[in-house]
């Protein structure tokens, strides 16, 4: 027994002082975690990239759409055409965007006017819509833009799972009091 006590000593001196396979090991605990972080700031990343889209995509059609006295058929597919432009390179599949027309009454209750949806559905016209606070203005005519997206993390969607990231956006028409669509 104390033959084996001693050998087995010396075989744990010998590892102590052994440093040839320290960096190998220290690498091999270190790896997981670097991937981890590294991985993790890639998808991150891309959640922020597609939320700063959808803002811009949510305010360049409500703009877009701010300019026209008339809109028709022709003119609305391009607007909500302009927005799959802008979600690239991301999938554009996963946007969907309305445009509407909202009007208020004299107590400043919106209902909508009219709407367009790409990928989605468009608000019903005659429809309530609650507005903020601010917009709750007395017979007047706002463009009102809905975006959201549909992102599934690449590698991290077992712990995450698909997060829908949205954005709306309220404008004043710019030429008329309002909007008029045509060929709806």
């Amino acid at each position: 027994m104390i033959v084996h006590l001693t050998s087995i000593g010396s075989l744990l001196r010998r590892f102590c002082r052994e440093r040839a396979g320290v960096a190998a090991v220290e690498f091999s605990l270190i790896l997981p975690v670097m991937l981890a972080l590294y991985v993790g700031g890639v998808e991150i990343g891309d959640g922020f990239a597609i939320d700063t889209r959808v803002t811009l995509i949510a305010r360049s059609v409500t703009d877009l759409t701010t300019q026209y006295i008339t809109i028709d058929n022709q003119d609305m597919s391009s607007i909500l055409g302009a927005s799959t432009a802008i979600a690239a390179p991301y999938a554009a599949a996963n946007v969907t965007v309305t445009v509407s027309e909202i009007t208020t009454d004299n107590n400043g209750n919106g209902t909508v006017t009219w709407s367009d949806s790409l990928n989605g559905t468009a608000r019903v016209v005659g429809s309530s819509v609650t507005l903020p606070t601010s917009l709750k203005i007395k017979n007047i005519s706002l463009i009102f833009g809905e975006v959201s997206y549909a992102y599934t993390p690449a590698l991290g969607y077992a712990i995450t799972g698909t997060m829908t990231m949205s954005d709306t956006f309220y404008m004043f028409p710019r030429l008329a009091n309002s909007v008029t669509r045509v060929n709806s």
